[in-house]
Parts: C-alpha cells; structure tokens; sequence
C-alpha cells in the first residue's frame, strides 16, 4: 500500500461574510475531495499546537513527525538547504523578502506587491553579491533569490562561528521560544536586527546582517532595475527583510529508518524540499507555479505518477491558497481551492485503485483572509482509502471536520505516527 501525503499550503480559513459566513475551502466545489472525505475520517488539527500561528517551514516539521521545538534550528538554513547552497554549524542563514522601503524605516509593500519579476531579482541579487562587501566584522556572504519576492541569504564568518540567536528585521515576524511565528497586528517598519544573548557570536551576527541591509538598501535604492520600476509606476525592490536565522543544521531522524518505509517529496517551496531532503527522503523541487493552475497541478500529477512505482510514501506540497489568503482575496482564494480539487485530484484519483492507496489530505497553517496572516486556528484534515472507513462526512471543510471521528489532534507531529500505523496494518 502506498501512502499519499498531501499538503495545501494555507487552506485553512475562518468564516468569510463575503462568502456568506462560509470559509473558502466550504464555499469551493470540491467533489473529490468531498468523496474521500465521505469515505474517510476527518478531523481538525493544530499544525503545531494550540497558540502557536506557525511559518510554513516550523509546521511542515511538525506535520512530518518531528516535534519543532526539539528539532527547528530556524528558516534560514532550511531554505539554505532547499536552495543548495553549501553551509555548515556557524554559518549564518536567513529567509528574505525583497521588500519596499519608503521615507525613514517605513516599508511600503512586504512583497514588492508580489510584483518583482525573477529576471529582476536576478539582476539584484547579482549587484548585491558582486558589488558589497562586509567590513563591520570579517565575513563573506552569498544572497540568493528564490521564488517572486523570496530570497535567502547566507553569512560566513572567516574567523569565528556566527550565532542565530538575532531578531528579525521583517516585522511580520518574530521569535517565540526559538520559533518564527506570525504577527497578529504589523508595525509595517523596518527593526534593527538586535542580538538575542549576550555572546559575541550572536553580536557579531546582528552587525553583519545590519550592515547588509543598510548597503543593499543604498545600492538597489538608484539601481537601473528600480529606476525602470518607479519609472513604469512600480514599487522599488529596494530593501531586504530576514527572519528566522539559523547557524545550526536541524538534527533529524532519518525518517526512512525511523519508519522502514522509502519516502519521496515533492515540493513547490525551497523550504519544503531542504525539510525533505533533511528529513533523508528524496526530495524533487517542482517548477514553480506558473499562474496556470491547469497547467500546473497536472505537471504535479504526471510526476506523481511517474514516482509511484519507486516509493511507499509520497510527501506533496501544494502552495496555492496562501497566497490569496495572505492578500485577504478570499474569493480567489476558493477558486484556487476548487481548481486544484478539479485539475489535481479530479486527474489523480482515477489513476489510482483507493483499497490500495492510502490519502492524508491536510494544511500546514490556517491563513484566513480576514487577518491576511498566519494564525493557530485548527486545519482541516482527511485519512482516507486503504483500510481507512467512516462516511460521516458530508463535505470537507472546517466545519464538517470538527464533527469527525478524529476529533482535533492537539500536536501536528503526533500524526505522522498514526498514518504510519495505518500504513503496515
């Protein structure tokens, strides 16, 4: 039997009143989803835990079985990892935004609007890498652009190891117990990265990436890229804004030996395939989507397909409703959601016999449109096919799942053990 673990990053929502009190996942055309639900069971889950609105990154440790505030050292190596780039125990790794910056620290837009193409995060990155140099302490760097707006960037010390314990300069963000969660309410200014101890590492760390930002800022502020943005009435790219540092790689089990089973990933995100490839499965960083939804989630189901005969178990990250939830469009928001019900499970499901395929159907975070963030609300999720029976689910949303015979798992790292169970019996 083959397990497909399936997660829709940002699904989970609140009621919308522009909806008619309804969410997007219960206001969207899902009949597929909707059948495995009918003849699965279903429940709620706190991705990590209650009071926790967790970054992607913290609740996809948790969803794969690893209890984040033992084993998350931080997005930034993470992402490093996703990326490719080389790093060891001391170096320094931060998620970044390109980001605009107006009058004084006020930013203007957090995600350049979303607006910033990849030939001109490029072109950016590129002035950056070649044209600045770190002198407050002696380092190098390499600043990597990702995905839009993403970026990564990674700080090696030539003489001593740097220390991930630094606050965010993104004010989104911050730390809580080691973890980055996301802001209910946002100061929309640029923070002073400031350390998080007393040691020399982490104070050297805090210069280094203070420096970066200032000289980043200064050199994109006239940049020719951003002169032909303002010029064509666009928002500037012209400051960058790191959360989440790391200095040590994450120590994880290697979730093939902890299990006996061969797990592969496939991913949208840097951060989910470097999780995945930590983890020690076989991970495959996806094309990024291309604004065709069609397109892309059957792109996901023939690689899917083409993988099937060589795993047990398959981890799927499907990006698509987080981002119109973090914009507060909560009507594309459901259309996204019924697209990919159509186009990925509607061209899935009939490949597959379901007495032998074993589906968890679930979110990492809930980003309700109305707060435009992350939050700790409860996500939806679905164990279907296989040995798996219940039928008392209607549809799949919030609100049906909270009446499920799962009831809500209080730990997101508590599943992974049960499908695993469900898997061998």
């Amino acid at each position: 039997m083959k397990l497909l673990y399936i997660v829709i990053d940002g699904m989970g929502d609140l009621p919308n009143k522009d909806l008619g009190n309804k969410t997007p996942l219960e206001a969207a055309k899902t009949p597929n989803l909707d059948m495995l639900a009918k003849n699965g069971q279903t429940g709620l889950m706190y991705s990590v835990r209650k009071g926790v609105a967790p970054e992607s990154d913290v609740a996809v440790i948790s969803l794969l079985g690893y209890d984040p505030f033992k084993y998350s050292t931080g997005r930034g190596i993470i992402e490093a990892v996703g990326a490719g780039i080389f790093l060891k125990d001391g170096d320094l790794a931060l998620r970044c935004n390109f980001a605009t910056l107006g009058e004084g620290t006020e930013i203007l837009d957090r995600r350049v609007a979303r607006t910033l193409s990849t030939k001109e995060a490029v072109e950016l990155s590129k002035a950056a890498n070649s044209q600045i140099k770190l002198t407050s302490h002696p380092a190098t760097f390499e600043f990597h652009n990702t995905l839009g707006h993403r970026a990564v960037l990674v700080i090696k010390s030539k003489n001593k190891p740097l220390s991930g314990k630094i606050s965010n300069t993104d004010p989104a963000y911050s730390i809580v117990n080691g973890l980055g969660v996301a802001e209910t309410t946002v100061d929309m200014h640029l923070k002073t990265c400031e350390p998080l101890d007393n040691s020399p590492e982490a104070k050297a760390a805090a210069d280094l990436v203070n420096e970066f930002t200032k000289k980043t800022h200064d050199l994109w502020e006239n940049h020719p890229i951003n002169k032909k943005r303002a010029a064509e009435g666009k928002l500037k790219a012209n400051v960058v804004l790191s959360r989440d540092a790391g200095s040590q790689l994450p120590h994880f089990f290697s979730i093939n030996e902890r299990y006996g089973v061969d797990f592969a990933a496939l991913a949208d995100m840097h951060a989910e395939s470097g999780i995945a490839k930590l983890a020690g499965m076989q991970a495959t960083l996806l094309p990024p989507p291309s604004g065709n939804l069609e397109k892309d989630c059957e792109l996901r189901v023939q690689r899917l397909m083409e993988e099937l005969p060589k795993h047990d178990c398959f981890y799927i990250h499907l990006k698509g409703p987080d981002e119109p939830g973090h914009d507060g469009n909560c009507k594309l928001k459901t259309d996204i959601i019924s697209g990919i019900d159509k186009y990925f499970f509607g061209k899935l499901l009939p490949q597959l016999d379901l007495k032998n395929v074993l589906f968890c159907i679930t979110a990492d975070h809930a980003t309700p449109c109305v707060l435009k963030v992350h939050s700790d609300t409860p996500v939806p999720l679905i164990i279907s096919g296989g040995p798996v029976s219940d039928g008392k689910a209607v549809k799949f949303s919030e609100k049906n799942c909270a009446k499920g015979s799962l009831n809500t798992l209080a730990l997101g790292y508590e599943l992974m053990p049960k499908l695993m169970s469900l898997l061998k019996n």
